[in-house]
């Protein structure tokens, strides 16, 4: 497994890279996280001239919070869970909704090192990365990381990254 200095290192890599993809393209982002609690957004506005392409991130950390944020459906958490494909990808769909941005990403997961009561075991991680267009569209993906509760996250936070910037790049 990776240092955690180095998987900082590899997510502010990917940041760079998405913000440059997007500034030439004059794309927006919008970010909604819950288990990497706003990591996303630090790093993309680490990079220079992310104010031209990073519309803002919702940081929704509980259920209530996706609900009042994002406008997520009580029926979808209570039927899924927190941690489900459909909670992330509701919220992808609301993030490009209430932003008005080109393109989306959202992660949900638990970073450890407890459960939350789920069926769903400590570093499950899911990403859905949504684009605007004549046809919306979203792709959710199921990740499962190890090591400390910041490096679920941090991991997170670039997966989160690299998915949003594949599917950006596959239409483009």
């Amino acid at each position: 497994m990776d240092s955690e200095e180095e998987l900082i290192t590899g997510l502010r890599d990917v940041a760079e890279h998405l913000v440059r993809f997007l500034i030439n393209r004059s794309l927006y982002l919008a970010v909604s996280e819950s288990c990497t609690g706003g990591l996303i957004a630090d790093a993309l506005t680490r990079v220079s001239g992310a104010s031209s392409c990073f519309w803002g991130s919702f940081v929704c950390y509980t259920a209530s919070a996706k609900i009042q944020m994002l406008g997520v459906g009580e029926n979808t958490l209570n039927t899924y869970g927190a941690v489900s494909k459909e909670t992330a990808q509701e919220m992808a769909v609301r993030t490009l909704e209430k932003s008005g941005a080109d393109a989306a990403v959202s992660v949900v997961g638990l970073a450890g090192p407890d459960g939350d009561g789920s069926p769903f075991p400590v570093g499950t991680v899911r990403v859905a990365a949504a684009l605007t267009g004549t046809a919306k569209t979203t792709v959710v993906k199921e990740f499962h990381f190890s090591g400390s509760r910041n490096n679920v996250r941090i991991q997170a936070a670039r997966e989160a990254l690299i998915q949003i910037t594949e599917l950006l790049e596959k239409k483009s």
